[in-house]
């Protein structure tokens, strides 16, 4: 497949999907010989494509179509009383934006977090190569923000900035904080900083309505998805 661009794809054989059992996923990428800019990442974010590392890509499996991306509008956001709630809890967390570069605390933190909350996933056992090529990429416009509680690292956000907004990579978290909802409130942030710096849209990746750990994202209203190249508001029956 080559866009007109002349940017070439390729996909990959089947494999074990990540979002649902007993399927089979194919996967398509960017041809990663190829020149990547942050600009080109961003027009090909609005045929779906995500960043992991150096890699762009997107799901192409045959007969499936259940991953689709998700935005926010986040000056169109209404937050619940629940996230209300999450958001006063943590107000005594401060947040700061450090270098998008290797630190060994932030590591420490992320592998804390695999191994108690994704060990039956494809991202463990973590490691130092695994984590680098997962999160950072050499061309990518990438901020990472710590949040603080204390003084001590409570959750690490990454998050890329594009044209129109920013589009939410991973966040991490320490597990033993589980009743300050610290997924939650990194997204309430990211919101709120795009909202701040004068942009219109946090992407949040995939949502696969049949995946339970892709429910979270439905709390965050309205949410946009992206069907033939078009953003559309998700219904609440869909």
């Amino acid at each position: 497949m080559t866009a007109s661009s002349g940017l070439k794809f390729f996909s990959t054989p089947p494999h074990n999907c990540s979002y649902l059992q007993n399927q089979q996923a194919i996967t398509l990428f960017a041809d990663p010989e190829a020149t990547m800019t942050n600009m080109l990442y961003y027009q090909l974010s609005g045929y779906g494509f995500r960043r992991s590392g150096n890699y762009i890509y997107k799901p192409q499996c045959v007969g499936c179509n259940a991953c689709l991306s998700v935005r926010i509008p986040v000056n169109q956001f209404k937050i619940t009383r629940q996230q209300q709630r999450v958001w006063k809890k943590n107000q005594d967390i401060s947040v700061k934006r450090v270098a998008a570069t290797y630190y060994q605390h932030h590591y420490e933190l992320y592998v804390r977090y695999i191994k108690e909350r994704h060990a039956d996933g494809d991202m463990y056992p973590p490691s130092v190569a695994q984590y680098l090529s997962f999160l950072f990429s050499d061309w990518s416009d990438t901020h990472l923000y710590e949040f603080l509680l204390d003084g001590k690292l409570v959750a690490v956000a990454v998050c890329d900035v594009l044209k129109n907004g920013l589009s939410a990579v991973y966040t991490f978290y320490d597990p033993s904080f589980e009743s300050r909802s610290l997924g939650t409130y990194a997204i309430l942030w990211e919101i709120f900083c795009t909202q701040k710096i004068g942009m219109d849209f946090l992407y949040l990746g995939y949502w696969v309505k049949n995946s339970p750990k892709m429910a979270y994202k439905r709390n965050f209203k309205p949410l946009e998805i992206l069907i033939e190249q078009q953003w559309r508001p998700l219904i609440d029956d869909e």
